[in-house]
């Protein structure tokens, strides 16, 4: 458990500064153009990596050693946005060092992920995944409530400053925390490449039913549940006429998620929380929808509290990927992790890129309030497939994570 506490510090070090520095920029940018789609475009460029490159750059982590990959990872991005803090850097440079910023993410999360089950064995990976979903849900507040004060109250730079020391204190933290571990036992697959190693998370992901039902769920939810995310500042422009609810519009969400993580990691048992995916996805798509509807039915200050707390609603609702991760692992060989976890997130980042995406075109013809039900409202009927199928796919007894030696 003593590595642990690195590995859970640094993560939330580094989410801070990854959320900040996502919320500077896009405020920044959407402050010069006007426009929520170059706004939405700018918040989705970080997930660009994970779409072109993630499963390539993820398996990294099944054939270096993870806490070398983690540190450097680290360090990499702590530079680079330090350069994006120099003043009057010009905008297509800054979205280019956000660019290279967000391929550091694809490499450092596979291995963190990989690690996190190597060090913990049996329920602990299930309570630690659970906290560390809590505790990133909180980082991604904070992150946005910080980057909102100091966008608006102070400057994108000194926020982007904050954002390296992050990641920099993150490095150092595993640098000093982690025990060293050679790379993993590949089984025979040295002389195999990259690529071949990307084809085998692949093809482990898609060919296996249960994965194919977790990540499905996992891609589908993801996308509706996060769109609202790239519209933000034109949120806040409607409710209130400015940015001052920027950071709060988009900090409800992750908060209401650590309540939720909080309840369901913390005081359902394992085999209630399988149970509990239908409900709470349904919450959580759901609140999207009365939450969107809320400003035709109230107005002002009333509308704009409305939709912050239906947001929150639809937060505590995403509680729902803490049993995913957990049967995620259960059903995943241990010396494959890393590239099944590149694959799940890569997946996971593409489609919170292409949900912000859409919603900032939609957005530019239509009330971002509207988008919001429309997401809702479209999202139901879609999280449905992927559910039967986790459904028909449930083992007939969920017990607990039985560590890499029983996965």
């Amino acid at each position: 458990m003593a590595e642990f506490r690195p590995l859970f510090g640094s993560y939330v070090l580094a989410t801070v500064g990854d959320f900040l520095a996502r919320l500077a920029l896009t405020v920044l940018v959407y402050e010069r153009t006007g426009s929520p789609l170059l706004g939405a475009l700018t918040f989705a460029i970080s997930y660009l990596p994970w779409v072109v490159g993630g499963p390539l750059l993820a398996a990294l982590a099944d054939r270096l050693p993870r806490k070398r990959v983690m540190v450097v990872s680290d360090l990499a991005r702590a530079a680079l946005v330090a350069l994006m803090a120099v003043p009057g850097t010009p905008l297509p440079a800054l979205l280019l060092l956000l660019l290279l910023v967000s391929l550091g993410s694809p490499p450092y999360e596979a291995a963190r992920s990989a690690l996190t089950a190597d060090v913990l064995t049996d329920d602990r990976y299930a309570v630690a995944t659970s906290l560390t979903g809590v505790v990133q849900q909180l980082a991604q507040v904070i992150g946005f409530l910080l980057g909102g004060v100091l966008v608006t109250a102070v400057s994108p730079s000194l926020g982007l400053l904050v954002t390296a020391a992050t990641f920099a204190a993150a490095g150092l933290w595993l640098g000093v925390g982690l025990q060293h571990r050679p790379a993993p036992d590949r089984d025979g697959e040295d002389a195999a490449t990259l690529w071949a190693d990307v084809l085998t998370g692949l093809r482990l992901v898609l060919t296996t039913p249960r994965l194919l039902a977790i990540v499905g769920l996992l891609w589908v939810g993801v996308l509706v549940t996060n769109a609202h995310e790239g519209i933000g500042p034109a949120l806040s422009d409607q409710l209130v006429g400015g940015q001052a609810l920027v950071g709060v519009l988009l900090a409800a969400h992750p908060a209401g998620a650590v309540v939720g993580g909080v309840l369901v990691g913390r005081f359902c048992p394992p085999s209630l929380r399988e149970r509990l995916v239908t409900p709470l996805v349904l919450v959580s798509v759901g609140a999207l929808a009365v939450a969107g509807l809320a400003p035709r039915v109230l107005d002002g200050d009333t509308a704009a509290v409305a939709v912050v707390a239906l947001l929150a609603v639809a937060g505590f609702g995403n509680a729902w990927t803490i049993p995913l991760n957990v049967a995620f692992v259960q059903a995943v060989p241990a010396a494959v992790r890393g590239r099944a976890f590149g694959v799940a997130i890569a997946g996971m980042s593409a489609v919170q890129g292409l949900g912000a995406l859409i919603a900032g075109a939609a957005a530019s013809g239509t009330a971002p309030t509207d988008v919001v039900l429309l997401v809702g409202l479209v999202g139901l009927p879609l999280v449905a497939v992927p559910l039967v199928g986790l459904l028909r796919t449930r083992p007939p007894a969920v017990g607990v994570v039985a560590g890499p030696s029983g996965a």
